[in-house]
């Protein structure tokens, strides 16, 4: 479950660093579908990275990667 949530991190991060962001990946619990992400750069603090966190990162890991659940900023 790891390398299929890093595979979709993969394909998001281009979208944050051309806003001056990035995220990194904290931990995934598979027996409870929680990933933990550290935001970095711009998202850091950004008003807008709750919205980036539920909306964008957490939408696309639950489309592609079976188990996952939710995600949590850390």
């Amino acid at each position: 479950m790891r390398e299929r949530v890093e595979a979709v991190l993969e394909m998001i991060r281009p979208a944050l660093q051309m806003d001056g962001g990035d995220c990194q990946l904290v931990d995934v619990d598979e027996a409870t579908g929680v990933v933990k992400i550290h935001f970095i750069g711009a998202c850091h603090g950004c008003h807008m990275s709750q919205m980036t966190l539920k909306m964008g990162i957490e939408r696309a890991l639950a489309d592609r990667v079976p188990g996952v659940v939710s995600v949590e900023a850390v």
